[in-house]
């Protein structure tokens, strides 16, 4: 399919993609847990380094799909970091200093729950920091991620987007659920009422630091079965390792796909 078919067809189906039966869903995801775990071998095998960053609005599902990915994987070469608020030790730091620490070593798979991107959004758009540390941040994280990837760091970046109808669903959801406790946050308020501001600072960090070397995967998040699937088989396409089932891993671009900075004009993330 042509490129411009492609994108017709997004714009044109939107995220309105047959839903997977509960058969199919965990039949592919028992199939894409073993692919992972060749990945990890693989990556043990060749000393590899593997970051994985997962951004997004709350309750975009970034929890749920890393549970999923780490869920049959070796504890021991398999962190994931979720990072609370700055001590502040941490504020007066290099802003990434709180994050190099954390960065995998050798034959590691480590996973971001938020990262370094913070200062994108919330901190941005809360205020917790200065319009000069934000523009700061905009002009080296590029510079700073490609220098990750000269260093031999693998770097994957995933923006989980879902519509304003299903985050305040799923926020209202968490609220009653007394096993999801954990998630509910002060700032969880503000995430609809700063709907329109948390949109336009997503798409000015999309469009600043979305690049060849460093680019960002957009995934339609609104249904949590395809967004797991589909990130994970995307995960799987872009990584190295022995023994790929190639068909298995081919995600659908409906669902998980390269950003373009004309996805914002024509109406293809949530707006």
């Amino acid at each position: 399919m042509r490129k411009k078919d492609h994108k017709k067809e997004i714009r044109e189906t939107g995220r309105r993609v047959p839903q997977l039966s509960k058969e199919v869903y965990e039949g592919t995801l028992y199939k894409l847990q073993i692919e992972l775990v060749k990945l990890q071998r693989h990556l043990i095998k060749f000393d590899d380094r593997i970051l994985i960053i997962f951004e997004g609005r709350d309750a975009a599902g970034k929890d749920g799909t890393i549970k999923r990915i780490t869920q049959h994987l070796s504890p021991r070469e398999t962190r994931v970091i979720a990072l609370g608020k700055p001590s502040d030790r941490d504020r007066s730091s290099w802003y990434f200093q709180r994050y190099v620490q954390y960065l995998p070593a050798a034959q590691e798979l480590v996973l971001f729950n938020r990262s370094w991107y913070n200062r994108a959004g919330v901190e941005h758009v809360m205020r917790f920091c200065t319009a000069d540390e934000y523009d700061e941040f905009m002009s080296s994280v590029v510079e700073f991620e490609h220098m990750l990837i000269r260093s031999g760091i693998k770097l994957l970046k995933y923006y989980l987007d879902i519509s304003k109808p299903e985050q305040e669903k799923r926020l209202n959801e968490r609220k009653k659920d007394p096993l999801a406790q954990w998630k509910v946050s002060a700032l969880d308020e503000h995430a609809l009422k700063k709907w329109d501001e948390y949109t336009l600072a997503r798409d000015k960090m999309l469009v600043h630091t979305h690049n060849l070397i460093t680019p960002w995967i957009i995934v339609h998040a609104d249904d949590k079965q395809l967004a797991r699937i589909n990130l994970i088989k995307n995960m799987l396409s872009r990584l190295e390792y022995d023994d790929r089932d190639e068909r298995l891993i081919l995600p659908d671009p409906r669902i998980a796909t390269t950003f373009e900075a004309s996805f914002i004009e024509e109406g293809l993330l949530a707006s």
